[in-house]
């Protein structure tokens, strides 16, 4: 199987964000936490809110485009 694109997660002060999300991408990021668990080796899957901020990140940093126009 491939790999995910997120590697272990990284523990961090947050900053609390209220978001709404649609049903369906609730139950993918739920999915997703459960593969992202077996790739990493845990027992447990991590909550989605741990990693709606860590794929925003990688969104973002894989973006060209806001990275040029952040420099």
């Amino acid at each position: 199987m491939a790999k995910l694109k997120l590697g272990p997660i990284e523990d961090d002060k947050p900053v609390k964000v209220a978001v709404e999300l649609p049903a369906a991408i609730h139950r993918d990021l739920v999915a997703y936490a459960r593969a992202h668990a077996e790739d990493n080796g845990l027992n447990h899957p991590l909550p989605p809110e741990r990693l709606i901020p860590v794929m925003i990140a990688h969104f973002m940093a894989s973006d060209r485009s806001f990275t040029r126009k952040r420099r």
